[in-house]
């Protein structure tokens, strides 16, 4: 391995230590680490764009909004500002119910590192009432066994004074009492 960087660099811009592994030979009746255990963390900004901005603007007050495409007529959430099918700009905005349906989910019984879900819980995917695509929600307030397809479901948010500009507003989402949407009914959103 080289000590110098692999191209050529002003002087002080590049400066790496020899490493000295004279005292490696010494070390005897020592275990090699097997494992190490380290966090790590990912802080970055984001910049969110016209729809995307108006969305989180509208989560904030405990609305849902997406945007219609002028072509197909299907309705996104989160928007974008232009239709994924048809690459037309988005500029119809379509407000959206706080309820929503399983159109397909999954039992997770593994635990994350950092998770504070408690095992198992169900993440699913929700088609929220007036849109065309489902989004990704955690699904509480029934046992996991007991979530199925079609479940009609109402989007649980945190306390108001605890709103933010952001998706995890919404805290989780549970059964609302409704009948089940008819298999048949949601065959194009699986």
């Amino acid at each position: 391995m080289s000590d110098s960087a692999p191209i050529e660099l002003p002087e002080g811009l590049w400066s790496q230590p020899a490493v000295d592994t004279s005292a490696v030979d010494s070390i005897t009746d020592v275990e090699s680490v097997q494992l190490i255990t380290t966090p790590a963390k990912f802080v970055y900004d984001y910049t969110p764009g016209v729809a995307r901005t108006r969305f989180l603007r509208a989560i904030e007050q405990k609305r849902l909004v997406g945007q219609r495409c002028p072509e197909t007529q299907k309705v996104y959430i989160p928007p974008a500002g232009v239709s994924p099918v048809s690459g037309l700009p988005t500029l119809e905005e379509v407000e959206l119910g706080l309820d929503g349906t399983v159109v397909s989910y999954c039992i997770v019984n593994l635990d994350f590192t950092g998770n504070a879900q408690e095992i198992p819980y169900v993440s699913a995917l929700i088609l929220v009432d007036g849109s065309d695509i489902p989004i990704y929600g955690l699904v509480r307030e029934i046992a996991p066994e007991d979530v199925h397809f079609g479940l009609r479901l109402k989007s649980v948010w945190v306390e108001p004074e605890e709103m933010t500009t952001s998706f995890e507003n919404i805290k989780w989402w549970a059964p609302n009492g409704e009948p089940d949407v008819p298999k048949s009914e949601l065959a194009d959103y699986v």
